[in-house]
C-alpha cells in the first residue's frame, strides 16, 4: 500500500508539473492581457502598459516568467501578485491576510466547509435512496426515491437556490438570504442546493450497481447457506455495488471542496469559486494560475483517496 501510494504521489507530481505548463502556456496564448483595458473597459495608453507589464515582469520571456512563478510557489508558497486587484496577492485574496487569526473565515475554508458538508449530505442521502430503490424494484419506495432524484437532477442547482430563496427565506422567513459564518441558518439553503445534485446521481447510480450485484451467484448462493438479508445486504451486497459511485466521488468531491461559482453567487457565500470566473474575466494571469493549480491538487488527492477506498471495497483488487 505504502509504495502505491508513494507511486501515484509520484504520478501526480508529474501530472501537476504538467497542468501548469499547459494552463501557463494557454495564459500567454490568450488574446489580449490584464492591463489592456482599465476597469471602465477605456483601452489604457501603450506607454501605461507597456510600464506595468515591465512591474509585474511580464515582459520578460515566458521561460522567465514560468520559472519565476514555480520557483516563488515551491520555495516561498507564494501565489504572486494579482494583476488586477490592486495592493493584493493572490495568497490574500484566497486565504485572506487575517488566515491565521481566524481560518474558518477564509474563503479557501469556506469554500471547502460548504463543499464538505454537501458532500456529506449527498452520500448520506444518495447511497440509502438508491439501496431502498433497489431493495423495492418497482415498488412504491422505488418509485419515490426515482421520482427525487429526477428532480435533483432536472433543477439546476442557481434555479433550486432561487426557489429555495423564495419559500423559505422570502415567504416564510425561516432562513436568511445571504451570508456565511455568523448562524448555522444560513449553511443550511446552500448545502441542500449544492448537495442535491449530487445525492440524486449517487442514489441513481447506487440502484443500478445494487441490481447488478443482486443477481450475482455470490449473492444467491450467501441467500441458500441461510444469512439473514441484513448480513447479505451490508457484506456482500453493498460493499461490491459501491465501487462505480465511489468512481464519481473523487471529481464531485474536489469540484465542490474548491467552490461552486453559482451557488456561492446565489447565496453571496465568500468563498473561492468567484475567482474561477473572474480571473479569466479579469486576465489576472496568476489567480488563474493559482485557480487551476489549487483544482488539480485536490482532484489528484481526491482520486488517490478513491484508488485506495477501491482496495477496502473489492479484496480482489491489488496495488502494484
Amino acid at each position: 500500500m505504502a509504495t502505491f501510494i508513494a507511486n501515484r504521489l509520484i504520478r501526480s507530481v508529474v501530472v501537476l508539473f504538467l497542468v501548469s505548463v499547459v494552463t501557463f502556456t494557454f495564459i500567454q496564448l490568450a488574446p489580449g492581457g490584464p492591463f489592456s483595458a482599465d476597469n471602465s473597459m477605456r483601452p489604457r495608453p501603450p506607454e501605461i502598459e507597456a510600464k506595468l507589464m515591465a512591474q509585474y515582469g511580464l515582459d520578460r520571456p515566458p521561460v522567465e516568467q514560468y520559472l519565476r512563478y514555480m520557483g516563488n510557489l515551491l520555495l516561498k508558497g507564494e501565489l504572486g501578485p494579482s494583476l488586477r486587484q490592486k495592493d493584493y496577492t493572490v495568497n490574500q485574496l484566497m486565504f485572506s491576510r487575517d488566515f491565521w487569526a481566524n481560518p474558518m473565515q477564509t474563503p479557501v475554508m469556506i469554500s471547502a466547509t460548504l463543499g464538505l458538508i454537501a458532500f456529506v449530505l449527498a452520500v448520506g442521502t444518495g447511497i440509502p435512496l438508491g439501496v431502498v430503490s433497489a431493495l423495492y424494484r418497482n415498488k412504491l419506495p422505488d418509485h419515490i426515491a426515482m421520482f427525487i432524484s429526477t428532480l435533483g437532477i432536472s433543477i439546476p442547482n442557481f434555479v433550486l437556490g432561487l426557489l429555495m430563496i423564495l419559500v423559505f427565506a422570502l415567504t416564510l422567513g425561516w432562513l436568511p438570504v445571504y451570508g456565511w459564518g455568523d448562524s448555522w441558518k444560513q449553511m443550511v439553503m446552500p448545502v441542500i442546493t449544492l448537495g442535491t445534485g449530487g445525492m440524486a446521481l449517487i442514489a441513481r447510480l447506487t440502484r443500478a450497481s445494487m441490481l447488478e450485484v443482486l443477481g450475482q451467484d455470490y449473492v444467491r448462493t450467501a441467500r441458500s447457506k441461510g444469512l439473514s438479508e441484513r448480513v447479505v445486504m451490508s457484506r456482500h451486497a453493498l460493499k461490491n455495488s459501491l465501487i462505480p459511485v465511489v468512481t464519481v466521488l473523487g471529481p464531485l468531491l474536489a469540484a465542490w471542496l474548491t467552490g461552486t461559482f453559482l451557488v456561492e453567487l446565489v447565496f453571496a457565500v465568500p468563498g473561492i469559486g468567484r475567482f474561477f470566473v473572474s480571473a479569466v474575466t479579469d486576465r489576472d494571469y496568476t489567480l488563474i494560475m493559482a485557480t487551476i493549480l489549487f483544482y488539480s491538487v485536490t482532484l489528484v488527492l481526491s482520486n488517490l483517496a478513491v484508488d485506495v477506498l477501491y482496495g477496502y471495497l473489492d479484496p480482489r483488487i491489488r496495488f502494484d
